[in-house]
C-alpha cells in the first residue's frame, strides 16, 4: 500500500480559513469573553461592597486578589496538563469551574466566603484562558495566526468592558449579587455548545499519536480533501527539546521565557491596579459613583486595537511591535494621572490608554504561541499566564499600599506607568535573544499517525 503523508499545519496553510474553523474561534472567543467579564466583576462591584458590608478599602484587597491567586495557580496546572491530556478536555473543566464558582459567589454573606468563591473562580479562569489561546493558535494558518489569536483573545477586554457597563446599569437596579449571578449563568450555556462542537487540536492529535480516525474527521471539515491521506503527521522546529515544561528552559527557549515572564507580570500590574481601583480612585478624585465606573469601562474597552497589532506582528517583527505598544503605554498611564480635573479629557485619555494597554498585553499570548513547539505550547503560553497573575495580584496590592501612604492622585498613576517601561525592556531583550539562539532542537522533528 504506498501512504500519502499530509502534514496538517501545511494542510491549514493552504486552504481558507473554513466554517469550522471559524466555530473554534468563536467558541474560544465567548470563553475568553467570560473570562474577562469574571476576573473584571469584582472591581466594578467593589464601590457597593463597600457601603453594604461597611468595610474601608484595604479590606478589599484580599477579594480583589484572590481569583488572582486561582488564575495563577489554574494556569500553572492547566498548561502541562493540556500538552497531556488535550487542549479540548481542559477547556470544558475549566469553563465548568468558573461558572459554578462565580454564581455561587452570588450568595456570599461575608468577606471571607466571597474571597473563597473568588479564589475558586479563578483555578477556571486562568486553566481556560491559555488553553483557548492555544487551541485557537493551532488552527490558524501560519501568515495569520498572531491576527487570529490576537483577535480572539480581544474577548478578554472586551469581556471585563462589558462587565463595567453592565454593572453600572444592573447594580442600581437589582443589586450588585446580580452581576455574580450572570457571570454564572452564561458559561454554562457556553459549555453546551462546547461539548457538542468544539473539537481537539489535530497537531495536538497527531504530536500524542491519537487515532488517525479522529484526526481525519476533524481535517474532513476543514477541507474534504483532509479524508484523502493515509498518514498524518506533523513538522516543526523545536520539536526535540522534549515535552510539557522541559521545552521552557531547553537552551534555545529559556531567556525568552523568562522575558515574557516578566513583559506580562508588569502588563497585568497595569491592568489590575486600574481596572480594580480606578472607580474608587475617580470617585475620590470628585467623580460622580455611576461617571466613575463608566469611565473606567472603557480601560479594558480598548483591547480591540489587538487586531491592529495581530496584523503588524504576522508581517514585521513582533517583539518590536509589542515593546512599541507598551512604551506607549507608559506615557498615556501617566497622564491619566494629569487630567482629573477635566471629564471629557479624562475620558479620552482613559480610553486611548486603555487601547494602549490592551492592545500590548492581548498581544502577548499569539507571541508566545508562536514561539513555542506543538509539545511544549500550552504549558508555555499556560505558564506565561500563570507567573503574569502575580503581577495582577502586586497591582491590586500596590494601590492598595500607595493610598495607604496617602500618595496623591497623579503619583499613583506615574508609579503604575512606570510598569510599562519594564515590559517594553523585556521584550527587547528577548528579540536580542532571540537572534542570538542556536537551532531549537536539531532538525524538524515528524511525528506520524497512520490510517489502517
Amino acid at each position: 500500500m504506498t501512504h500519502q503523508d499530509l502534514d496538517v499545519q501545511a494542510f491549514i496553510n493552504r486552504h481558507p480559513f473554513s466554517p469550522y474553523q471559524w466555530l473554534v474561534f468563536a467558541t474560544c472567543f465567548f470563553i475568553v469573553l467570560l473570562d474577562g467579564f469574571d476576573t473584571a466583576a469584582i472591581g466594578f462591584i467593589a464601590p457597593s461592597l463597600l457601603k453594604e458590608w461597611g468595610i474601608a478599602k484595604p479590606a478589599l484587597a484580599p477579594v480583589l486578589s484572590a481569583a488572582l491567586f486561582g488564575l495563577a495557580a489554574g494556569a500553572l496546572a492547566a498548561g502541562p496538563l493540556a500538552d497531556r491530556l488535550g487542549r479540548r478536555i481542559m477547556l470544558l473543566a475549566a469553563v465548568l469551574v468558573f461558572g459554578a464558582a462565580c454564581g455561587a459567589s452570588a450568595f456570599a454573606t461575608n468577606l471571607d466566603t466571597l474571597t473563597v468563591l473568588r479564589f475558586v473562580t479563578g483555578i477556571g479562569l486562568g486553566a481556560a484562558m491559555p488553553n483557548a489561546v492555544t487551541l485557537v493558535s493551532e488552527f490558524c494558518p501560519d501568515g495569520r495566526r498572531a491576527v487570529i489569536t490576537n483577535a480572539m483573545f480581544c474577548g478578554f477586554p472586551l469581556g471585563a468592558a462589558c462587565g463595567g457597563f453592565l454593572a453600572a446599569w444592573m447594580i442600581p437596579q437589582w443589586g450588585w449579587r446580580s452581576v455574580l449571578a450572570l457571570g454564572g449563568i452564561a458559561p454554562f450555556v457556553l459549555l453546551l455548545v462546547m461539548a457538542l462542537r468544539l473539537p481537539e487540536s489535530v497537531r495536538h492529535m497527531v504530536a500524542r499519536g491519537a487515532p488517525a480516525e479522529r484526526i481525519r474527521a476533524v481535517l474532513r471539515r476543514i477541507h474534504a480533501s483532509g479524508a484523502d491521506a493515509t498518514r498524518y503527521v506533523v513538522a516543526e522546529q523545536g520539536a526535540r527539546t522534549g515535552g510539557g515544561f522541559t521545552v521552557l528552559f531547553a537552551r534555545s527557549y529559556a531567556v525568552g521565557t523568562l522575558m515574557l515572564w516578566l513583559a506580562y507580570f508588569m502588563g497585568l500590574v497595569i491592568f489590575y491596579a486600574l481596572i480594580n481601583w480606578m472607580p474608587i480612585l475617580f470617585k475620590e478624585a470628585g467623580l460622580p459613583a455611576q461617571t466613575a465606573t463608566l469611565i473606567a469601562a472603557l480601560f479594558p474597552l480598548g483591547g480591540v486595537g489587538a487586531i491592529l497589532f495581530g496584523w503588524l506582528m504576522d508581517r514585521y517583527d513582533a517583539n518590536r511591535i509589542i515593546a512599541i505598544g507598551f512604551g506607549l503605554t507608559a506615557l498615556a498611564v501617566f497622564l491619566i494621572g494629569q487630567v482629573a480635573g477635566n471629564v471629557g479629557l479624562l475620558t479620552v485619555t482613559v480610553f486611548g490608554a486603555g487601547a494602549l494597554m490592551n492592545t500590548a498585553q492581548s498581544s502577548l499570548p499569539a507571541l508566545a504561541a508562536a514561539y513555542y513547539p506543538t509539545q511544549g505550547r500550552a504549558t508555555g503560553v499556560a505558564w506565561m499566564l500563570g507567573i503574569g497573575r502575580f503581577g495582577g495580584i502586586a497591582g491590586s496590592f500596590l494601590v492598595a499600599e500607595l493610598a495607604r501612604r496617602q500618595l496623591p492622585f497623579g503619583q499613583v498613576f506615574m508609579v503604575v506607568a512606570a510598569a510599562a517601561l519594564v515590559s517594553m525592556a523585556a521584550l527587547l531583550v528577548k528579540l536580542a535573544a532571540d537572534r542570538n539562539r542556536p537551532a531549537a532542537g536539531g532538525p524538524a522533528l515528524r511525528a506520524r499517525v497512520d490510517l489502517h
